[in-house]
């Protein structure tokens, strides 16, 4: 999909140096595929407390399967 986007060009250059990445695409696209993973990681730090186990379950025992 062909996309037109003002971007600062200093900002791309310096993602494509930082990141060894041979194009401003690769670089743009390495960082958006980096913002939804950190995105989905927060998503999943937020349920951090709110899950309950039952009382019997043995959660050591599942480490060794």
């Amino acid at each position: 999909m062909a996309t037109n986007l003002a971007l600062d060009d200093k900002l791309i250059e310096e993602a494509r140096k930082v990141g060894n990445h041979k194009t401003k695409k690769e670089a743009v696209t390495t960082a958006l595929k980096e913002y939804i993973a950190h995105r989905k990681q927060r998503d999943i730090v937020g349920l951090f407390g709110t899950l309950k186990f039952s009382e019997g379950y043995d959660y050591k025992s599942a480490r060794h399967r």
